[in-house]
């Protein structure tokens, strides 16, 4: 076996180079609001005191991070701390010094903000960080929704699926899981509402959910067209102009000026695919985790807080910029 040399030793490589894992990890270091965060989270967290001190709250909300945007459940989490430097250093560990929080202490942590409904809190306070730091909506939120698969088996210790999650059919294929619906500003393509629901909830009965009443447009796709939901659009927001792609029925299929219309439409309503892109395809939230919608929920929310941190690339440091 050949004798290692200092070059084995982090910082002193000769041949190196920033990893896009690294890369990505000090740019979200840098933008993510981390102190706001924190101020959302510390009222519920446990104080030191009787027993053993709790961990600090940033490094925990760092872990929980990693875990999300790199998709590790609590204990692959745990591990890829001891294995990868760059997570260590994300998290602010020294192993020389102390040991990486165990499995269940981000299990609690996590069970922390589900309990407190934080990750939605957590979305609602960047949503006010963008506002004060200059994000204006623009007046037009495209809306859309995703399935998020939910194991169907019932080989577990309940010998049942998840009474909360629900199967629906799309196209000519049965899904079994939930939904996560989002409004996205037509503009900027930031997320500024979100719902979760069974699978089998039609699309169009979360909008209300999913528009701030000061929009002028109004995009989605067929699914979201049709008489009664004009009339909830026009209670909603009443300014609103209806930008939802014409839908083809039997024996009146769309016209050639029609299908043209709808790829105008289609062009500005794509950018409401991009954050389930990067939810579902980059960060690894195509399938649930947990059982109920409760615990998914929070993650989604949370996970769409980072997104909008993410997108925005720019730090948020709750100040009001100068006009």
């Amino acid at each position: 076996m050949k004798q290692m040399t200092l070059a084995a030793t982090r910082g002193f490589e000769k041949h190196n180079r920033a990893t896009r894992k690294a890369e990505f990890l000090a740019r979200m270091d840098r933008l993510m609001p981390w102190a706001e965060f924190c101020a959302v989270i510390e009222p519920h967290y446990p104080k030191a005191g009787n027993g053993r001190p709790p961990v600090g709250l940033e490094r925990m909300l760092r872990m929980y991070c990693v875990a999300n945007w790199f998709n590790l459940a609590d204990e692959a989490c745990e591990d890829a701390l001891y294995d990868v430097p760059v997570f260590r250093e994300f998290c602010r560990i020294d192993l020389g010094r102390e040991r990486v929080p165990d499995a269940t202490t981000l299990l609690h942590f996590r069970h922390l903000l589900e309990r407190h409904d934080l990750g939605a809190a957590m979305f609602a306070k960047i949503g006010e960080l963008l506002l004060a730091n200059g994000m204006k909506l623009s007046g037009g939120t495209i809306v859309d929704a995703t399935l998020i698969a939910a194991p169907p088996s019932t080989k577990n210790q309940e010998k049942s699926r998840d009474p909360e999650m629900h199967q629906t059919k799309k196209g000519n294929e049965w899904h079994f899981g939930m939904k996560l619906h989002i409004g996205t500003d037509s503009q900027s393509g930031l997320v500024h509402s979100a719902s979760v629901t069974a699978a089998n909830v039609h699309d169009s009965h979360q909008v209300p959910n999913l528009l701030h009443g000061a929009e002028t447009r109004f995009y989605g796709d067929s699914a979201y067209r049709g008489q009664e939901q004009r009339k909830r659009l026009k209670v909603i927001a009443p300014k609103a102009k209806d930008f939802t792609n014409k839908r083809a029925y039997r024996n009146n299929p769309l016209t050639d000026a029609d299908k043209e219309t709808n790829r105008r439409k289609s062009s500005v309503r794509s950018k409401v695919e991009h954050p389930f892109l990067t939810v579902k395809r980059l960060w690894g939230f195509a399938k649930v985790r947990y059982r109920g919608l409760a615990k998914n929920a929070n993650r989604a929310f949370a996970m769409l807080a980072m997104l909008n941190v993410s997108k925005w690339a720019r730090p948020l440091t709750g100040e009001v910029r100068p006009a």
